[in-house]
């Protein structure tokens, strides 16, 4: 989940980017007469200021519509002006309380007296009319909301705090699917504290160069060689342990130090290509994940280009990784920079392309030069026969399009049986080699499996010390 600049300079990390333009621009309309006058985010605030000095016992609930831009952009302002009305009417109806429109389209309901499992059974009744269409100027259309709840003063005496831990629980639903309801309670306490932690770790890791870079060895299945690798990172945190990329990237993207992170890595994956290069090594390319946000950037493009200079990297040897559903939230802006990137001499990757939702047709309009198969869908081919249709459908695609295939968290025979059938070119996994130190990588650059046996089977006995039972 992103974070994004509300008016008043705060941030807020419940709300999508989508939606937070709407509640920027949204002017007062037919929805703010389902509303009581003045009952808005300052009047939410002293009402929270007052139960929580008053020391009695209740639940605060956010209601959070999802989508709502894409809901003003199919039907309109007027209309989706009225659905609000309309839904904070019957969420007035159903309560008998106030409804505080925090921002945008986030509501506050203060329930004096509530217990959590009152608060519960309140927001799945409210959940449940959002499983049903709802009808506007005799047109109906269909939206799904999030609920979080907080008890206090358990949990917290103090508003700030207690909007926060809402929020946490807002963004924790989201993640679950549409209509749910989630409550800040220890455990997803826990989890906003390892957040913390890690984010404020990350700076220090950074200043002192305590970031663990290795190298995940992409096995050639024509040449039989290793003829590339994606970087990886992790961190070692005290009283935490190791966290990977895949926790605390998008805690860097919510910190604000996604840009200090990613261009760590970035200048690390050029020097590696550069020492590859002067070790005379053959090899295809050396792959880096990037973050949306990173993407985005109006310097980022200038970056790669600094990179390549640099370090001299030549034309198709830096492969950047891109997720799919990126490109239906900004196509034209996107579409430019992967066109640029392309013109660089950098390698484009489509990640997530089983899973995501954006269209095919990303693949005919696009400078994308290969698919990656994610290690979820890759586990799959063992569990569910249809995976084994959709993983040769896309590789045959892949290869008509003259596009190269890269399957990802490969670790089994049958799933290497499997992808070879298909003719899968490209894969990574245990089954191969787990992640690696640069030294390392650069030993098995170029490499077979059986002139890396002994290397590789070291590599794996160290991973299985340093995390039982794997492999």
């Amino acid at each position: 989940m992103l974070w994004f600049q509300k008016k008043n300079g705060e941030m807020d990390p419940a709300l999508p980017q989508e939606d937070q333009i709407v509640a920027e621009t949204s002017q007062a309309g037919p929805a703010d007469t389902a509303i009581d006058e003045g009952l808005g985010r300052s009047s939410c605030k002293q009402q929270l200021k007052r139960v929580l000095e008053a020391k009695g016992k209740g639940v605060v609930l956010k209601l959070y519509i999802e989508n709502f831009k894409h809901l003003n952009e199919i039907f309109g302002y007027d209309y989706c002006e009225q659905l609000l009305a309309q839904i904070i009417s019957y969420v007035k109806e159903k309560v008998g309380q106030p409804v505080y429109r925090y921002i945008g389209v986030e509501f506050i309901l203060i329930l004096e007296n509530y217990s959590q499992g009152q608060a519960i059974a309140l927001a799945e009744e409210l959940l449940s009319q959002f499983e049903h269409v709802w009808r506007v100027a005799e047109t109906d259309c269909v939206c799904s909301a999030q609920i979080g709840i907080c008890s206090y003063p358990a949990l917290t005496d103090d508003v700030p705090t207690l909007l926060k831990y809402l929020d946490a629980a807002v963004t924790k639903a989201s993640s679950l699917g549409p209509n749910q309801v989630v409550c800040y309670d220890s455990s997803l306490h826990t989890s906003m504290m390892r957040r913390q932690a890690i984010a404020r770790y990350l700076k220090t890791a950074l200043e002192n160069k305590e970031i663990e870079v290795r190298y995940r060895p992409t096995y050639d299945t024509i040449t039989k060689r290793f003829t590339g690798a994606e970087f990886y990172m992790r961190i070692f945190i005290k009283d935490i342990g190791l966290v990977g990329a895949n926790e605390f990237i998008p805690i860097a993207e919510d910190s604000g130090q996604i840009r200090a992170v990613e261009y760590f890595a970035l200048n690390q994956v050029g020097n590696f290509i550069a020492s590859l290069v002067a070790a005379e090594k053959t090899f295809d390319h050396i792959a880096f994940s990037v973050s949306p946000v990173l993407l985005l950037q109006e310097d980022f493009l200038e970056e790669v280009e600094r990179v390549m200079k640099i370090y001299q990297i030549p034309h198709g040897k830096l492969m950047l990784e891109i997720e799919e559903d990126i490109l239906a939230n900004a196509s034209f802006n996107i579409n430019t920079m992967m066109q640029d990137l392309s013109d660089l001499g950098v390698q484009l990757v489509l990640k997530n392309f089983v899973s995501s939702y954006s269209s095919i047709t990303s693949l005919l309009d696009l400078p994308i030069h290969s698919l990656k198969l994610e290690r979820p869908f890759i586990c799959q081919m063992e569990t569910n026969p249809k995976s084994l249709y959709v993983a040769e459908g896309l590789i045959h695609i892949a290869r008509n399009l003259e596009l190269t295939t890269i399957a990802e968290g490969v670790e089994t025979s049958k799933q290497v049986e499997a992808l070879n059938c298909f003719e899968c070119p490209f894969q990574q996994g245990f089954y191969y080699s787990p992640t690696v130190t640069q030294d390392v990588m650069l030993q098995v650059m170029g490499t077979t499996l059986e002139d890396s046996r002994q290397i590789i089977a070291r590599e794996k006995e160290n991973m299985r010390r340093q995390y039982p039972g794997w492999g």
